[in-house]
């Protein structure tokens, strides 16, 4: 993994959060058309908590509807080997696939390609839960799993993954509006 891990994900949390300087940078990189969908995303965002070390995740965005545990990766290349770094990535993805199926969840990868300024630079993946019930399903259904190479091994291909405001429009679209509003 490369770049500022911590960076990328003060960045995402920043973002799922609705701060609106950090939707105008993010704004930037996407197509003119997919940018209305951030104006949206920023009346309904999501309570965003910085967990790394304690709960083996980087985040946990909450809304009422959702709870995603995720996992920041950043990388110049397109592809991340989790059996890269003394395999460290592939015993935490068994934690995280034996944590979330315990109770239900789903967890997000996040993969930020750093360096990239022509296009939304992250890409969504899920991991868990296919059992394709209710919002969560949805959810699921539209995340693109973790790839595998021939020997078993999980890789993120960046080209494969959900673009993070297709993820941000699809959310919106199945939330329903805070009570009172």
């Amino acid at each position: 993994m490369n770049g500022s891990a911590s960076g990328y994900e003060r960045e995402l949390k920043q973002i799922l959060q609705a701060d609106p300087e950090s939707l105008a940078r993010y704004s930037k990189s996407l197509p003119p058309a997919s940018r209305p969908a951030l104006t949206q995303w920023s009346g309904a965002p999501f309570l965003v908590v910085r967990a790394a070390g304690s709960f083996g995740f980087d985040l946990v965005a909450l809304r009422n509807e959702f709870a995603f545990p995720i996992e920041v990766k950043a990388s110049h290349s397109d592809t991340i080997h989790f059996t890269a770094a003394s395999g460290r990535a592939a015993e935490q993805l068994k934690a995280h696939k034996a944590s979330v199926h315990r109770v239900g969840l789903l967890v997000v990868y996040a993969f930020r390609r750093v360096g990239l300024r022509s296009e939304d630079p992250w890409r969504l993946f899920g991991v868990g839960q296919d059992d394709g019930r209710g919002r969560l399903g949805l959810v699921r259904r539209r995340l693109p799993s973790l790839d595998t190479t021939r020997e078993g091994n999980a890789v993120l291909r960046w080209h494969d993954g959900l673009p993070l405001h297709e993820f941000l429009d699809l959310v919106g679209a199945l939330i329903t509006p805070p009570v009172g509003a």
